[in-house]
């Protein structure tokens, strides 16, 4: 196949995401997929350390997804989902519910992380309003994020990401992650508003976008107990720490408290497809079983409950659960700690910290951690001469890797970070 013009051709017809296309550099031509490494038009292998944006946490072309799916698409590629089922559907929604906290008793579909998120907000906005309460407002965490659509962007942090629509977004109520120093003023805040809290939307453990920014699972448990006493509704967003990205199946499992709504998506498929699950308790589901048709919930997608991406999710979930790969997890775990361990008092290092298998070093640059750090290209170019994807957050690089990444590989990436630290 031809690949020399492929640049060309994309330039003159894609726009991409996060990109200013005036200044971006011209995207590198992928052409294949193995294991833990993308390959470009060249040959040329990269080892792709942040599972492409945290989501292919088995590693590319895996072929026991791609038998999967092949397979479905030669029975059924889609059905319409209202009305109708079908068996992976059902199968899916089984096998996640055997491994999500113990409360969880319904499935949502929908196509992805900001809209299982969306779906979450709006089955917690209805179920207040269909008891005429007016609790309109979400507990939010400082530097969140929880997606791009209109809803996931109210619920995060105002940010580069929201600022063009910020007055288009709906208030919330911002408080920092809670720890030992601010635990107690949290609880007097929610004393206070919670007749008009709705919702209490986090990312459990680990703010993603934020920075890789780490809390301990002790205060959170604490105030998802607190929001329980007045009835807020608890949404972890296991978008990025579900499936093994923790250490544990969830990052709700580090906690006694569980979440009454948990949004999926990322790792879901294996990266394979898109695909977003909001599950809810059976509290929250039977509140919208009414003989007033204006109770449903009136949320869909086109592509709800995909046959195909079902079968890709159900292969995904056969690897997760296999012992080698929670194996893997508390290999990668053990090896990134003997690392950070190492570097943790180098003098360019702010920061390092860790859960799970996520890692993360934040370079001191004597300014705040900021998405449009200087260092942030010089150090994304760097690795790519490197075969290396690392795709920085500001002046933090983390490592999100394929739970199939060899020992050989790991070291590889840590001895490269090692000397990117020498040279910047």
């Amino acid at each position: 196949m031809e690949y020399t013009n492929l640049t060309e051709r994309d330039l003159a017809t894609v726009w991409h995401p996060y990109t200013q296309m005036k200044t971006a550099k011209p995207p590198i031509p992928i052409v294949r997929g193995e294991g833990a490494c993308l390959i470009d038009h060249t040959g040329k292998s990269y080892i792709d350390a942040v599972s492409s944006w945290w989501v292919n946490i088995h590693g590319h072309a895996h072929p026991h997804i791609a038998q999967k799916v092949a397979k479905q698409l030669m029975v059924l590629e889609h059905a319409i989902f209202a009305g109708f089922t079908h068996p992976v559907a059902v199968e899916l929604a089984e096998g996640l519910l055997k491994i999500l906290p113990p409360n969880q008793g319904k499935i949502f579909y929908s196509d992805n992380g900001s809209t299982a998120v969306e779906v979450a907000l709006k089955m917690c906005f209805q179920y207040w309003q269909d008891r005429g309460q007016q609790r309109q407002k979400v507990l939010v965490f400082n530097n969140s994020y929880h997606g791009d659509t209109f809803g996931a962007m109210a619920v995060s942090a105002r940010s580069a990401f929201t600022a063009a629509f910020e007055s288009m977004l709906f208030d919330v109520v911002y408080v920092d992650t809670p720890n030992k120093h601010n635990i107690a003023e949290i609880k007097a805040l929610l004393a206070e508003r919670n007749k008009d809290l709705a919702s209490f939307i986090y990312e459990p453990l680990i703010q993603g976008s934020g920075g890789m920014l780490m809390y301990e699972a002790e205060y959170l448990d604490e105030l998802i107990g607190e929001c329980r006493k007045y009835g807020i509704f608890a949404i972890a967003d296991e978008v990025m720490t579900g499936f093994g990205r923790t250490g544990r199946l969830f990052a709700s499992e580090y906690m006694v408290n569980q979440p009454d709504i948990v949004c999926l998506s990322k790792g879901l498929t294996g990266g394979t497809m898109a695909l977003g699950v909001t599950s809810c308790t059976d509290f929250i589901y039977n509140a919208f079983l009414s003989d007033d048709k204006y109770k449903t919930l009136f949320h869909g997608h086109s592509f709800t409950a995909n046959p195909v991406a079902c079968s890709a999710a159900l292969a995904s979930l056969d690897l997760t659960i296999m012992p080698e790969t929670m194996t893997n997890i508390k290999r990668i775990e053990a090896s990134h700690k003997r690392f950070g361990d190492y570097i943790r008092k180098h003098p360019k290092l702010k920061d390092v910290r860790q859960t799970g298998t996520i890692i993360a070093f934040e370079w001191n640059t004597g300014e705040d951690t900021s998405y449009f750090s200087g260092l942030r290209d010089r150090l994304y170019e760097y690795f790519l001469e490197e075969g290396i994807i690392l795709r920085p957050l500001g002046n933090i690089i983390y490592i999100l890797a394929p739970y199939c990444i060899s020992d050989e590989q790991l070291e590889y990436v840590y001895s490269r970070i090692e000397k990117a630290l020498d040279l910047f």
